[in-house]
C-alpha cells in the first residue's frame, strides 16, 4: 500500500512539473488540425502515433524547461513552490523523466511517416531552445508560440505529407495566441525580470504596453481563426459559436488584467484559457463530424 502511494505522489509530482492540465494548449489544435485531415486520409493507427509523439514532446519540453530554468525558479519568489526548487523533484529526476519523453516523440513520428520522423529533430530543437531565449531576447513569448504552433501544422504534414492554408492560419492562431497570454503570465514577474536581466515583453517595453502587444497577438489569432472558418468546408455555425464565446473569453482575460492590478494575471493567462482550448476543441470536433 505504502508503495502504491508513493507511486500515486511520484506520478502527481510529474503531472504538475510538466503542468499536464496546460497540455490542452497546443494539444487542442493538434487535435482539430488532424480532425480535419481524416476526410480523405483515415488511418486510425497513424491518427495515435500522432496523438502519442504531441503528448511526448509537450511533455518533455515542459518538463525539460523546469530543469532549465531551476536556478531562475529558486531565485524567484512567485515559482520557489515549484517542484524542484522546493525540494520536491529532483533535478536528476525531472531531466531523466524529460528525456525519455523527447526519446519517444522520434520514435513516434517514425511511426507515423518517414517525412515525420525527418521533421522530428527540428520540433525537437525549438522544444528545447525555448527555454534559453529569454536569456537573450523579449520575443521569448513567440518562440514559445511558434513551438505550440508545430502542434497542429505537425499533425496535419504528419497525415498528409503536405502543408495547407488552414494549417498554416490553425498554427498562426495557435501561436499568437499562446504568445499573447505568455506575455501576461509574464507581466507578473515584470521586477524581478527587470532585476536579474530575464528577457520579456514586459520587462522590455512595460507592463501596460506588453498588455497592449498581448492584446494585438489576440487580435491576430482571432482573426486567423475567422479565415480558418472561412476557408475550411467541414466548419459551418457550429464553429461560428465557437468563436463567440472565444471572443467573450478574450474580452473577459484582458479586462480583469490591469497594469497596476495583476492579481489576476495567472487567471487570465491559464484558466481562461484552458476554457478557450476546450470550446475551440469542442466546436471544431462537433462542426467536422456533425
Amino acid at each position: 500500500m505504502e508503495s502504491i502511494c508513493k507511486l500515486k505522489r511520484k506520478v502527481v509530482d510529474y503531472g504538475v512539473l510538466v503542468m499536464f492540465r496546460h497540455t490542452i494548449f497546443s494539444f487542442s489544435f493538434g487535435l482539430v488540425s488532424l480532425l480535419l485531415t481524416l476526410q480523405d486520409n483515415f488511418s486510425i493507427e497513424k491518427m495515435i502515433w500522432v496523438l502519442l509523439a504531441l503528448l511526448a514532446a509537450r511533455t518533455g519540453a515542459n518538463g525539460i524547461n523546469r530543469v532549465i530554468d531551476a536556478n531562475i525558479d529558486t531565485a524567484n519568489p512567485r515559482t520557489r513552490t515549484r517542484q524542484i526548487p522546493s525540494g520536491l523533484m529532483s533535478k536528476k529526476d525531472a531531466l531523466v523523466f524529460s528525456l525519455i519523453c523527447l526519446a519517444f516523440t522520434p520514435i513516434f513520428a517514425a511511426m507515423i511517416n518517414p517525412l515525420s520522423l525527418i521533421l522530428s529533430p527540428i520540433a525537437l530543437f525549438f522544444m528545447i531552445i525555448y527555454s534559453y531565449t529569454k536569456r537573450f531576447t523579449p520575443l521569448c513569448h513567440l518562440v514559445l508560440g511558434f513551438t505550440c504552433a508545430m502542434a497542429p501544422a505537425g499533425a496535419w504534414i504528419a497525415m498528409t505529407g503536405t502543408l495547407s492554408w488552414t494549417a498554416v492560419l490553425l498554427a498562426g492562431a495557435n501561436m499568437f495566441w499562446v504568445a499573447g497570454f505568455d506575455i501576461i503570465y509574464g507581466a507578473q514577474d515584470y521586477d524581478f525580470d527587470r532585476e536579474h536581466g530575464i528577457r520579456s515583453i514586459p520587462a522590455a517595453f512595460g507592463v501596460a504596453k506588453g498588455l497592449k502587444i498581448a492584446q494585438l497577438f489576440h487580435v491576430i489569432a482571432f482573426a486567423c481563426l475567422i479565415v480558418v472558418g472561412y476557408i475550411t468546408p467541414q466548419f459551418s455555425w457550429i464553429y461560428y459559436v465557437g468563436l463567440l464565446l472565444i471572443g467573450a473569453l478574450f474580452i473577459a482575460e484582458h479586462k480583469v488584467v490591469k497594469p497596476d492590478h495583476l492579481v489576476h494575471a495567472e487567471i487570465a493567462s491559464y484558466n481562461l484559457n484552458e476554457v478557450v482550448s476546450i470550446v475551440f476543441m469542442l466546436a471544431g470536433i462537433l462542426d467536422i463530424f456533425l
